[in-house]
């Protein structure tokens, strides 16, 4: 996993875990680096480097320097010291997976559900599968990262206010998954995680970028200043459940009326071709047969983009992003649903907040929710506490 956002100074008491960040971000690679960046002393940075290669985490250059590897004097960040665990979690199916301390996809699975089923159904299926993926040779588990629609609480580790997943809020996820590793678990809202894997593509390079996530329901990734806003109660980019007036007396699977998510969602656009007599089971289906050229498909798609774009150009000219990332099972048909977003962004932004505006799909396309949840579960077990926290606790 090549991008890893650390603080732009490290203080002079750097630790070791501030050490591995940097080796992990690039911006060093020796001691000397190391030394330079952090003001350190060449004893303290040699304490640090060899606390942590002890511990497995790091690799010396002198020990790859015998396998025609890097030189000798180089510090290698060992991606086999451990592993994370992620599920990405759906109204329909959850996908799973195993990824190693480089971000690198070791396995992977997918589970298909009863729509809107509840957790005592899902959960046990998504275990047994990650259960299947993890074999003895592989490395300890360190973290696992899971994703679910709606708004969660991370610290409690529940959903709390998923309207279009009946029976999760306030169900504590990690017992589920207690007899496959004894490792934490670190929850995210779906569009997050799909935001959080633009950190290792766009947001790489751009710091301001809204994230759509244009599946099933419609939700949006808000990266600001290279960092992920969630709001005080982690609602922040709930675009599907704004109410326009196009939707007026629409009742949504929320519980609610006239939300977006009426008119511009895929459950919307499924039921009505449904209506129509056409045989789709979900969102998938109906891209499926636009990529294939059917005509009314293409044109549905186009029209959710156009209805979501309309709201979009509100977020783009109050944020000013460098870039509009379109992600989700509706942008699988990207042409056909940008094109639909384009038209109604530029029609209702202001000329200033889309001068320079990308538009852009989303890098890892339907993988994105699985790499976004390896990169929270990474962030956390690997950021400079969690790290000094482990080497104390091999000291004692």
């Amino acid at each position: 996993m090549a991008e890893v956002r650390v603080p732009p100074v490290v203080r002079e008491s750097a630790t070791a875990g501030d050490l591995l960040a940097l080796l992990r971000s690039g911006r060093a690679a020796t001691r000397s680096d190391l030394r330079a960046v952090t003001g350190l002393s060449r004893t303290a940075v040699v304490a640090r480097v060899n606390a942590l290669a002890e511990s497995g985490l790091v690799l010396l250059g002198a020990e790859l320097a015998s396998t025609g590897g890097r030189p000798a004097g180089s510090l290698v960040v060992n991606h086999l010291a451990g592993i994370v665990l992620t599920a990405a979690i759906g109204r329909s199916r959850s996908q799973v997976a195993i990824y190693d301390l480089g971000g690198t996809e070791l396995s992977a699975s997918a589970v298909d559900h009863e729509i809107g089923a509840g957790p005592d159904d899902v959960m046990p299926g998504v275990a047994e599968h990650l259960r299947t993926l993890l074999t003895p040779d592989l490395p300890p588990v360190l973290g696992i990262g899971v994703s679910l629609p709606g708004v969660v609480d991370p610290e409690r580790g529940v959903s709390v206010d998923t309207p279009v997943m009946a029976g999760w809020d306030g169900v504590p996820l990690a017992p589920y998954l207690d007899g496959i590793a004894a490792a934490p678990l670190f929850l995210a809202n779906d569009a997050d995680a799909m935001a959080r894997s633009e950190f290792l593509g766009h947001a790489s390079s751009v710091r301001d970028v809204l994230v759509v996530k244009a599946s099933t329901g419609i939700g949006l990734g808000v990266i600001a200043d290279g960092r992920i806003i969630s709001g005080s109660r982690g609602g922040a980019g709930d675009l599907g459940h704004t109410k326009v007036p196009e939707a007026v007396g629409r009742p949504c699977r929320c519980g609610d009326v006239g939300c977006l998510e009426t008119l511009a969602a895929g459950w919307a656009l499924v039921a009505r071709l449904r209506e129509e007599g056409r045989t789709v089971e979900h969102i998938r289906d109906l891209v499926a047969q636009a990529l294939v050229g059917d005509a009314e498909a293409k044109q549905l798609l186009r029209e959710s983009g156009r209805q979501v774009g309309e709201l979009l150009a509100v977020a783009i000219n109050l944020l000013n992003p460098q870039a509009v990332v379109l992600g989700g099972d509706m942008a699988a048909a990207y042409d056909v649903y940008a094109a639909g977003v384009r038209e109604a962004v530029y029609a209702r932004a202001s000329a200033l907040a889309t001068r320079e505006l990308q538009f852009l799909p989303a890098t890892y396309g339907d993988r994105a929710g699985l790499v976004g949840c390896a990169t929270h579960a990474l962030d956390q077990v690997l950021s400079p506490a969690a790290i000094d926290a482990r080497l104390a606790r091999s000291r004692t």
